[in-house]
């Protein structure tokens, strides 16, 4: 597939950044060791630029020790790997796109920068008032709330109402197959821990949530992407690559997917755990955005009953992304095993996030409250659309639930460059690349309409289209 990495005063040189896709294949075991890398004639042709920026980035690469040289053969990867860097030490504007590109820009700016790029809810859109009751109350409670661990399994009430909650999407847990975590992303690095050896093959959507991208490069794992469509991954080419390289995991978000908005269907979903059964591959199935739907949309643990699915979750999106408290559904007879690993990496859940959680589901606001929020999505769901259609970004679909929009901008223009240029104005956006491992979402930007109110985000847009 062509990949685009055009030559910009922001973007580092050619050569540069033709080293940096070399060093994320090798980093995504896309490139083992010992692997043959492309040749300089295909590389070139695959990157759009001419043989010798290939050539220059492989000799760069080769003296650093990423990869040797061989006479009359090529370059291969080297046999030992260097030591994993997910990122540079601090944010630069013209760094590579990399899966930690958004999270990093985001997490890092302060208040008067804008984010349509980012993955969470404006401050002002979540239960403040809800979440202070609720700490008053437990401010007045039991001691051991504030100051004592809490049980690695976590708290049944919570555990129960949780089991309840799954229940209404058609997942039949009981509470002993429910685990919290300190987040949702704990909950698939716990899960990693469980499942994968070094070198193991694990598929990811493409485009899919960049952040699934580092975490599992951080267990050594081979990730593989695999074309997403309105309706879910595009089966027929997950039964090729699942026939061919023998899967490990297969980790997706559940609907509203991250980042296009698509929904999956039952078609797909019945299709999918077929093909999981055939090639005794599990999917981690990542929940956290279940409570924009107002109807449920098929889950891929439902039609299972969590036989070869993990259903993830948590109320970061909804809730509080401070109040850290995640959650896992599995099969019962891996619980111990998880509940060992969680104590051996994290001791212990926060029995105050978790209480503090309980107490906010259970004093009759919190449905309201998610209520409101698909109310007001929906509303600036089409007010945004409506605005970036005006400047020729038109939306991949029209979501039904959720904060994301994922747009293709006009034929020619490269979302990453983009990007950097909005840097500059301090408004944080999220290029497509940092979504795709194959890079082949060099157009798209993923939007998230409740960052989006603000008119100079558009103007912004604007004046970068018309810069080119």
């Amino acid at each position: 597939m062509d990949i685009n990495i055009p030559d910009t005063d922001g973007g580092g040189t050619l050569v540069a950044r033709a080293m940096q896709v070399i060093r994320q294949r090798i980093a995504a075991r896309t490139l083992a060791p010992g692997a043959r890398l492309p040749s300089i004639r295909a590389f070139a042709a695959t990157l759009g630029v001419s043989k010798s920026t290939v050539v220059d980035a492989y000799e760069r690469l080769a003296a650093e020790g990423v990869i040797k040289s061989r006479r009359g053969s090529g370059f291969y990867v080297a046999a030992r790997l260097p030591p994993l860097s997910l990122a540079d030490n601090e944010p630069q504007r013209d760094r590579a796109v990399d899966p930690l590109w958004v999270s990093r820009q985001s997490l890092e700016a302060d208040a008067n920068v804008l984010k349509p790029g980012c993955g969470w809810l404006p401050p002002s859109w979540m239960p403040e008032e809800s979440l202070r009751r609720a700490l008053r109350r437990l401010a007045r409670g039991d001691d051991g709330v504030l100051t004592d661990y809490g049980s690695p399994l976590g708290p049944l009430p919570l555990r129960q109402l949780l089991a309840r909650r799954l229940g209404g999407h058609g997942v039949e847990a009981a509470p002993d197959q429910i685990m919290l975590t300190e987040s949702g992303t704990q909950a698939i690095d716990l899960l990693c821990r469980l499942l994968l050896e070094p070198g193991d093959t694990v598929l990811v959507d493409d485009p899919g949530y960049f952040n699934f991208h580092a975490l599992l490069r951080t267990h050594r794992a081979r990730v593989v992407g695999v074309p997403h469509t309105p309706t879910g991954p595009d089966v027929e080419a997950f039964a090729r690559i699942a026939a061919e390289l023998r899967p490990r995991l297969y980790v997706t978000n559940a609907a509203p997917h991250n980042p296009t908005g698509a929904a999956l269907s039952a078609v797909t979903a019945h299709r999918l755990l077929k093909l999981a059964e055939q090639h005794d591959l599990t999917i981690i199935e990542d929940d956290i955005f279940s409570d924009f739907e107002a109807e449920p949309s098929p889950r891929l643990a439902a039609f299972d009953g969590l036989a070869r699915v993990v259903q993830v979750g948590s109320f970061s999106k909804t809730l509080s992304a401070s109040v850290r408290c995640g959650y896992l559904a599995s099969r019962a007879d891996w619980i111990d095993q998880l509940i060992d690993l969680k104590i051996a990496t994290s001791f212990s859940s926060s029995r105050l996030s978790a209480e503090l959680l309980l107490t906010v589901l259970m004093d009759g606001t919190y449905r309201k409250h998610v209520d409101g929020l698909r109310a007001r999505l929906a509303a600036a769901m089409g007010e945004t659309a409506g605005r970036l259609k005006k400047l020729g970004i038109r939306p991949w679909i029209e979501p039904k639930a959720g904060m994301f929009l994922w747009c293709q901008l006009p034929d020619g223009h490269d979302a990453s460059e983009l990007a950097r240029r909005a840097l500059a104005d301090r408004i944080v956006l999220a290029p497509g690349n940092a979504f795709s491992l194959s890079q082949t979402a060099g157009q798209f930007l993923r939007f998230n309409v409740a960052q989006c109110a603000d008119p100079r985000i558009f103007r912004c847009l604007e004046l970068g289209l018309k810069a080119r």
